[in-house]
């Protein structure tokens, strides 16, 4: 009898040991529904976004990632998606109603991401971006299934942006990245002081200095050959996405602060001009810190940092001893 006690006894712990373990391997909405986070056996190395017919692939090529198969991606973005699909956790599931009301009622497409580690697919589920509201961004393993918000814990940004098929998005931020010996001319026109407007001809070092009009004499050669060398490195803060068509376009109407056109000794050409922007604290003053930039084979507008930019903001006074 006792020896009986003894199995019964050791038969229910086995049984709550394993139901334990089940419970605590199972997600507390049903895993099916609510596993969004890619989990490799070694690393991610192809992810996919489709949205209202566009698409995007980003897949590991060696030692660096392209975009589409052709361009290369920015390191740090690739850096920040897949520490966003390997983090990401449910904040808290989402009503029906909400759903409704700030999903269907607004239009808002999904972004259908595809996370493959080789052959292998991880995860495929459905990225509702809603940045701008109070709900953050919201997901779905398939159209029919629950909603969730879902973020990065230890993350305050917005995880939404990072899920796009812009490939804007995915390059370098980089506006210029040349050498002196690649550079055949610059133009810098100055806007609100055209007297500090210049031109740069660059023949095999052999340096022409203008005012726009007529060729000068007196500069110093070897500031010529340092402001040239200021265009190995100039690189953007972020893309203005966010901005709408109307402004875009009002914007672009107005006369800029100043215009750069680059000329390379390959024959192409780079214009980039810069406006005043406006700060983010809604106090409508200017942004001390940064300028609004676009560039002529870009539709969209970017955030330049004067940090970044400055060196290459000079007067023409700065050529002269």
């Amino acid at each position: 009898m006792k020896n009986i006690y003894i199995r019964v006894i050791l038969l229910l712990v086995a049984i709550v040991l394993l139901l334990l373990i089940l419970f605590n391997n199972r997600s507390p909405f049903g895993n099916a529904n609510s596993s969004f986070s890619s989990e490799p056996k070694n690393e991610i190395t192809k992810i996919e976004f489709s949205e209202r017919g566009r698409k995007l692939s980003l897949e590991m090529d060696k030692d660096r990632w392209l975009i589409n198969g052709t361009y290369e991606s920015r390191k740090s973005g690739i850096i920040f998606i897949k520490r966003i699909l390997t983090e990401m956790k449910i904040k808290s599931p989402v009503s029906s109603d909400i759903f409704d009301k700030e999903i269907v009622g607004k239009d808002i497409a999904p972004v259908r991401v595809r996370v493959f580690e080789k052959r292998k697919l991880l995860n495929n589920f459905l990225v509702y971006k809603t940045p701008g509201n109070i709900y953050g961004n919201i997901m779905k393993m398939k159209e029919g299934t629950k909603p969730f918000i879902v973020s990065v814990p230890g993350f305050e940004g917005d995880i939404g942006s990072a899920f796009t098929t812009n490939e804007f998005f995915w390059q370098p931020y980089i506006i210029f990245n040349l050498l002196p010996s690649e550079i055949a001319s610059v133009t810098f026109e100055n806007f609100s002081d055209t007297s500090s407007s210049f031109s740069i001809v660059n023949k095999n070092h052999n340096y022409i200095l203008s005012d726009l009009t007529h060729e000068l004499s007196g500069w110093d050669s070897s500031h010529i050959e340092r402001y040239l060398s200021y265009f190995t490195w100039i690189p953007f803060e972020a893309w203005e996405f966010a901005m709408v068509e109307k402004a875009k376009k009002l914007i672009d109407s107005q006369q800029p602060l100043y215009r750069i056109t680059v000329k390379t000794t390959g024959g192409d050409e780079t214009v980039l001009r810069l406006w005043e922007r406006m700060s983010d604290n809604n106090d409508q003053k200017t942004d001390s810190d940064r300028v609004l930039g676009k560039t002529q084979s870009m539709d969209e507008f970017f955030i330049v940092r004067y940090f970044d930019v400055d060196p290459i903001l000079k007067r023409r006074a700065y050529f002269f001893p």
